[in-house]
């Protein structure tokens, strides 16, 4: 056989082999939180999480929360979202983090899954990093009555 062949059958089958112990890895719970970058430390048996700010008040009647920490590089793909790794049901009460809505389980068809409904699984479509910055276009919004300031 070609060694050209046979290395990439190799490498295949390494990076085939890498995929499976990954997801074992993640499926039994192997969820290594402490390489997260939002992870501040440890405590025994509990995982401290920083809010890097108090969570801002709602705008509107059923506004999506927003971030109150970085998601700098944090994946969030077809396959991956980094965001249930703490606020999933599996992991919350570890993490400590907000549980995701019991509507995220519900599909474009009103049908309730026992996983994040697909068209939920992108939170970044909805839910966004909070900040006091300026707004880089001026508007003229004002919160709902008894919502913001």
């Amino acid at each position: 056989m070609n060694s050209n062949v046979l290395k990439k059958q190799f490498s295949l089958w390494g990076a085939l082999l890498s995929l499976v112990v990954s997801s074992i890895t993640f499926a039994a719970g192997g969820v290594d939180l402490q390489q997260s970058p939002e992870v501040s430390g440890t405590a025994e048996k509990q995982i401290k999480m920083p809010k890097q700010q108090e969570r801002m008040p709602l705008n509107y009647v059923n506004q999506p929360p927003m971030i109150p920490h970085s998601i700098d590089g944090y994946q969030i793909t077809k396959n991956t979202n980094r965001c249930l790794q703490c606020h999933g049901v599996e992991h919350y009460r570890t993490t400590g983090a907000p549980r995701i809505s019991p509507t995220h389980f519900i599909d474009s068809n009103g049908k309730l899954l026992t996983h994040v409904a697909p068209r939920r699984h992108f939170c970044l479509q909805c839910h966004v990093p909070q900040t006091d910055a300026a707004p880089i276009i001026g508007n003229d919004f004002k919160p709902a009555p008894g919502f913001g300031q």
